[in-house]
This record gives C-alpha cells, structure tokens and sequence, in this order.
C-alpha cells in the first residue's frame, strides 16, 4: 500500500480531460453520473455518517460526497502527498479530512461507505486483495463498498484510457473480476451496475442508459459489496 495510486503531477486534471474529451464530456460529468448511479443503489441515506474516499486524488468526489450525505464525516484518502495537499487547499469544508492511507489503520473500522473510483486498475494485480482487505477493516459490519472501474468490455473506455498517459499502462479488470475479488476478500456483492454508454453527440439516446445498466457493456460500471 506504500505504492501510489496514480501519479500525480501539475498537468493531472489537463491529462484527464484530454482523454475523456473523446466523449465530448468532462470529468465532472462523469463524477455526477458515478455519484447518481450509487444514489439509486443505496438503500438508506441516513444510515451513512462516515464515508471513506479510497483513492480520492484530488478530493473533488470528497467534496461531492458531503454534498450527498451532509451529517456525513468524509475521510479522503490517498497515497500521494501531493494529491492530498491538492486536495485540502482545493476541496476541504467543514466534515471533510484528507489522510495518508497509511493511517487508515488508526481510524479503522467504522465507516459506513467506502467509495472507489478509478484505483485499482493501478494496483498490480497481485496487490489487489490486499487492498481490498485493507477496505474490509475500514468498515463497520454491514457496511458498503461501492467500487467503480473502467470497463475493459467497452471499447470507448479502452480508447479514452489509451489517449491517458497515466493510464496507459495500467491493467483493466472486468465486472466479473471485480465481483471474484470481493467475494474473495469477504464481501457480499449486493448489486452491480453499468453506465456511460452514449457519447455526447449521442445523448438523445442517454435516457435509455438506466435499462442498459444489467448489460456491463457501458464504459465504467459498478460492483456494490456489503462487509458481511
């Protein structure tokens, strides 16, 4: 877990968009849509009073995540220094901390969510469960983990990672894949979904997007697991 999660650099945010532009978006479209999709897939809101940001970057879903749960206390957490001090002068407010992972292991265990997005096709495969198990502890029994990945079935994702170069090498994991690594580091896959089908030049056709979701052909889908 001392490896970061991306590597962060001055030209982060301009890197990113550049890739995802192909789909006439920017990142914050997909945030909203990330962000969206978990709203309907959570059963309670009131139940939620800690949330873990895992791989939070620069804090911009932290920062939304206390929008959506205002009573919450939103922990972000990263393993690049710079992302976290990017984070606290741009994303930080009242109810929202940003930490080292390394320190997770001393406020353990009591979150109600944990939010991923984007991060484990970063880790080596190897390291994967690990970083799962590390999630588990976080969380308090019968807590969620909702974890997002780019869709190696969808071509577009494929196209967008490839125009990344912090992405470039990275190595995608399919839904199925995902649910295994879950179930292997003790989560129960409550629910699974898939989203980002339609370019933007294509968004008449975006309202169909929530019966496609069963498909996981979209280009980042969802595995939703409950800490049994």
């Amino acid at each position: 877990m001392s490896e970061q999660l991306f590597d962060l650099s001055g030209e982060y945010e301009a890197m990113l968009n550049q890739g995802i532009r192909l789909s006439g978006e920017n990142m914050m479209f997909f945030l909203e849509g990330r962000l969206n999709l978990l709203r309907t897939r959570m059963s309670s809101h009131a139940a939620v009073s800690r949330v873990l940001d895992f791989g939070c970057g620069l804090g911009y879903t932290s920062k939304r995540l206390r929008e959506m749960f205002p009573r919450a206390e939103i922990v972000g957490a990263d393993t690049s220094l710079q992302a976290l001090e990017a984070a606290k002068e741009r994303n930080c407010g009242p109810g929202i901390r940003y930490v080292h992972v390394d320190e997770l292991g001393e406020i353990a265990g009591g979150f109600d969510l944990c939010y991923v997005n984007g991060v484990f096709h970063h880790i080596p495969p190897e390291e994967r469960l690990d970083a799962l198990r590390v999630i588990y502890q976080s969380l308090r029994p019968g807590g969620k983990l909702a974890l997002f990945e780019n869709n190696p079935w969808n071509p577009g994702a494929r196209m967008v990672m490839a125009r990344i170069p912090f992405d470039r090498d990275a190595q995608m994991l399919s839904p199925r894949e995902t649910s295994s690594l879950l179930s292997r580091a003790g989560f129960e896959s409550t629910a699974t979904g898939s989203l980002f089908f339609f370019p933007r030049f294509l968004k008449a056709l975006r309202f169909a997007e929530p019966f496609l979701g069963w498909t996981h052909l979209g280009a980042q889908y969802l595995v939703l697991g409950e800490k049994r």
